[in-house]
């Protein structure tokens, strides 16, 4: 134990020089130029990378520094914010073992460790670098999905704008693809919206639709009830003949609507 913990403050205290030697044999392996500024941020992270192994060679099994699964979360939020893959920072890892597996071999041969030392502090490197990875690529999805989401809102928010026409008159343009997710936010969050525009009477044109699923159009169908329910008049406009097969199919009566094929045609019928 007292060679492992002069090994733990080695790494600590000489930190710097060893991450520039670990960061040197890496970049000898590829065969392409690294720019320097990824080189400096190489070195600054095995700088750090180092602490934490040092930190945790003399912790209890199983323990990792905080600041190690802080740094993780941090590069992999970083990567996705940027519009970064994860496949970067991946790729660096199998040369970062073999790198870090030839150091702390020279290492036990000079501080005379001997060899269930050394699989000790290798076993230590694996774990934290499996760690680092597992914290990386699920900060990054976390955020990719926040991210994503965010976007989505947006996009959902675009893509059913309610325009105006005149008073009492106002268009519903439906674009681009409707999921239920959609459906729900036209339902929760569109509607409920089209009474304080003091409509009257409402086009719902559904020529900028891509793709609707039988189950969905179901969905959206039910808009006409919800608003009749609000004194509102409804009118659909731009169903394509696919479109209307599958409305069709979800089992929506087409009877009780007034339908247009463009949206010119139902504003000259008001």
């Amino acid at each position: 134990m007292i060679k492992l913990s002069a090994i733990a403050n080695y790494l600590i205290e000489h930190a710097h020089l060893l991450a520039d030697g670990i960061v040197n044999e890496i970049i000898n392996k590829f065969d392409f130029e690294v720019p320097a500024k990824d080189i400096n941020e190489a070195r600054a992270m095995y700088v750090e990378f180092l602490k934490f192994l040092g930190e945790s060679i003399t912790c209890t099994e199983g323990s990792v520094p905080k600041s190690l699964i802080k740094w993780s979360k941090e590069n992999g939020e970083k990567t996705a914010y940027s519009g970064g893959h994860i496949s970067d920072i991946l790729l660096r890892y199998p040369e970062t073992r073999i790198a870090f597996a030839d150091y702390f071999l020279k290492i036990g041969l000079k501080h005379q460790l001997n060899t269930e030392e050394v699989v000790l502090i290798l076993k230590r490197v694996n774990h934290m670098l499996d760690l680092s990875i597992n914290e990386t690529v699920f900060a990054f999805e976390r955020r990719n999905q926040e991210m994503l989401k965010t976007a989505k809102n947006e996009i959902d928010k675009l893509s059913s704008p309610i325009v105006p026409i005149q008073d009492g008159l106002a268009v519903l343009p439906l674009i681009g693809s409707i999921d239920s997710d959609r459906a729900d936010h036209l339902i929760n969050t569109v509607i409920p919206k089209i009474p304080g525009h003091e409509v009257t009477c409402l086009i719902i044109d559904f020529s900028g639709i891509i793709t609707i699923d039988t189950t969905v159009s179901s969905h959206i169908f039910n808009v006409y009830k919800v608003l009749r329910l609000l004194g509102i008049q409804v009118v659909f406009t731009g169903i394509r003949p696919e479109l209307a097969s599958r409305v069709i199919a979800s089992g929506a009566d087409f009877s009780s609507f007034q339908v247009y094929a463009t949206v010119k045609q139902a504003i000259e019928a008001m």
